[in-house]
């Protein structure tokens, strides 16, 4: 990518970040140089990373680390990495791993689109998770949505063959375009068919933001698409 592109480039996010927790320095201090991936313009080695060869799963903007860290705790045969912008957020994450003594979570602060592309090796993921996103709400900001066409499409070379990609929303135009952009994306099939939603899998922990969701009456539209040839 040019440096032209580069900065035509919108990004996704903002970074509002609030006052890190002596915890989350301290995480951030002390736990970030052996369980967090500095940035970089490089492949990963990620079987160095690890330290193993696993299935990797990636989720894109983990908030406080809360879903990521229930997945990684209940699959353990499963390496996780997981991406956040917010210090605050990867410092809570870091508290968790080292509190239930996880060794199989990675994190990288850094804007997702980059390390996707720089960072990742083709066909190196056999999951992405990608919950509950900005969903920049007002239509003059949809375009700042993460999921569109030419992100799907560098995600779609990074996961393997049969890779899944499972988005989740708690708004419903969203999740619209969502399906529209999928649906229409070549190289991915719907696992609950053209134009449908799944249930949440029980592989999708509940989190609170959901849950404070649900009680204001919000929907919840899950999504999983299948790499395919």
């Amino acid at each position: 990518m040019s440096e032209q592109s580069k900065q035509r480039r919108i990004r996704s996010f903002v970074r509002r970040e609030g006052r890190l927790t002596r915890g989350q320095q301290r995480a951030l201090d002390e736990l970030f140089p052996s369980m967090g991936i500095e940035q970089s313009d490089q492949p990963l080695d990620l079987d160095a990373v690890f330290g193993r060869t696993a299935p990797r799963i990636l989720e894109i903007g983990f908030g406080n680390g809360g879903a990521l860290a229930s997945m990684a705790a209940s699959q353990p045969q499963k390496d996780f990495i997981g991406i956040e912008v917010h210090r605050p957020g990867v410092g809570n994450l870091l508290l968790q791993v080292e509190k239930q003594g996880l060794t199989n979570v990675r994190v990288i602060c850094a804007d997702a689109v980059e390390v996707i592309r720089d960072m990742l090796p083709e066909q190196s993921l056999d999951g992405v998770c990608l919950f509950f996103p900005d969903p920049w709400h007002k239509k003059r900001h949809h375009k700042r949505r993460i999921l569109q066409a030419g992100f799907v499409q560098l995600l779609r070379s990074r996961l393997k063959l049969a890779a899944t990609f499972h988005m989740a929303t708690d708004w419903q135009d969203y999740a619209e375009q969502m399906l529209e952009v999928m649906d229409s994306t070549e190289g991915f099939s719907n696992t609950a068919g053209t134009g449908q939603y799944v249930p949440r899998p029980e592989t999708r922990p509940l989190t609170k933001f959901e849950q404070r969701g649900q009680r204001l009456g919000h929907g919840v539209w899950d999504l999983i698409f299948i790499r395919n040839a």
